[in-house]
């Protein structure tokens, strides 16, 4: 048997533990509190809370710049978010399984050319990328960040890794089973595989959102009028040059954009944990 650990022991972790927590999470509590500070305030003091409580920039922050208030901004990322998230479960299901199930020619071939593009900076196949989409009229629309999702390049080659892990970790003995019982492939892959994967699938649904969600540089190349700004871009709106940047509002909007995110995260959470611990390195 295991010796539990000492008192003294798990004290010592747990206060550690606690101060790492309030030197990570400090930032975020910072401007969260700073939100809600007067603007002559924010700076110039070196208190945690507030003196004087304002919902100013709340308000302010929300009708937003040029005439365009955060719900365009909102809407845009809702919606971009969702459909890659839509094509990212798409792809990565349905590859997945290929290369876990499905004996084909060159398949470990084809599985570690896919692994390789996961090595790939992105920086490097930028300009290839805007070309094309430039030449085929896709520049300032949501189409360049949302079809690559859907034919598994920009962020899915992870997806179709994980959903790879995760099939091969199901038994295959319920593929025999389901032979036997009558099911074609694509009966195989929609009623057992499938159904089974939903810690997978919830996890590749988180990350696909939260990266989406969160992405500025992807978005800040593609999209050029404000009407199509996402909530990250939106956000470097509050900033100027010549030194005139609205601190508050960002910091106000700063807090809702990641309400989402943190809102997403508190509901799926088991799933989540569960989908990360049932992906193992099988072969």
């Amino acid at each position: 048997m295991k010796r539990r650990p000492k008192p003294i022991k798990l004290l010592v972790i747990h206060v550690i533990m606690i101060i790492l927590s309030i030197i990570i999470i400090y930032p975020i509590l910072w401007m969260l509190f700073a939100s809600f500070k007067p603007m002559t305030e924010i700076f110039s003091s070196a208190s945690l809370l507030p003196k004087h409580w304002t919902l100013e920039h709340y308000t302010a922050g929300w009708q937003g710049v040029g005439g365009y208030t955060f719900t365009t901004f909102f809407r845009n990322s809702l919606i971009l978010s969702v459909l890659v998230v839509i094509g990212s479960l798409f792809i990565s299901t349905l590859t997945g399984f290929a290369f876990a199930r499905l004996k084909f020619k060159l398949r470990s071939l084809l599985f570690m050319f896919m692994l390789m593009t996961m090595m790939l900076p992105m920086q490097i196949t930028l300009i290839p990328q805007y070309i094309i989409f430039h030449k085929l009229g896709w520049v300032n629309t949501f189409l360049p960040l949302v079809v690559p999702s859907f034919v598994g390049v920009s962020i899915t080659p992870f997806f179709i890794f994980l959903m790879v892990q995760f099939v091969r970790g199901l038994p295959k003995e319920l593929d025999e089973a389901a032979t036997i019982d009558g099911c074609n492939t694509l009966q195989l892959f929609l009623r057992i595989i499938l159904p089974l994967s939903k810690p997978a699938l919830i996890t590749v649904s988180i990350f696909a959102f939260y990266w989406t969600w969160d992405d500025f540089f992807s978005q800040l190349i593609y999209l050029n009028n404000p009407d199509k700004f996402t909530v990250s871009t939106g956000l470097n709106m509050f900033l100027d040059n010549s030194g005139n940047s609205q601190w508050g509002d960002l910091f106000a909007m700063s807090i809702l954009s990641i309400l989402p995110v943190i809102i997403l995260f508190l509901f799926l959470q088991k799933h989540f944990v569960k989908g990360i611990a049932t992906t193992g390195m099988k072969g």
